[in-house]
């Protein structure tokens, strides 16, 4: 934007975390998307019964326009996984990175 990367070091990202069982999990995070991505997304997650909990800008007159919503969801894990998968491939994020902590 205006010459200036921005990127996750900014605090723009897309995370999920999980817990608990493959058959009893919970799944929560949050994702930043461009504008006319959010409605795919968001239909995308509550189609499998995703809740979206919040969708709130961090920037002023940022071009391209770039919304974050927080979500959380309960179920079987695959399910979960395949809901956020569907969001991710609604807003057309590739190359997406992957850490894991115990």
């Amino acid at each position: 934007m205006d010459g200036v990367k921005i990127d996750k070091d900014m605090g723009v990202n897309t995370w999920v975390a999980f817990a608990g069982t493959d058959e009893n999990a919970v799944v929560d995070g949050d994702f930043a998307v461009a504008e006319d991505e959010l409605q795919p997304a968001l239909k995308a997650l509550r189609t499998i019964g995703i809740n979206i909990v919040a969708i709130h800008s961090h920037m002023t007159h940022e071009n391209p326009r770039i919304l974050f919503f927080h979500y959380w969801g309960h179920g079987k894990a695959k399910d979960l996984a395949n809901g956020i998968k569907g969001a991710l491939l609604a807003t057309g994020l590739s190359g997406v990175t992957t850490t894991t902590s115990r």
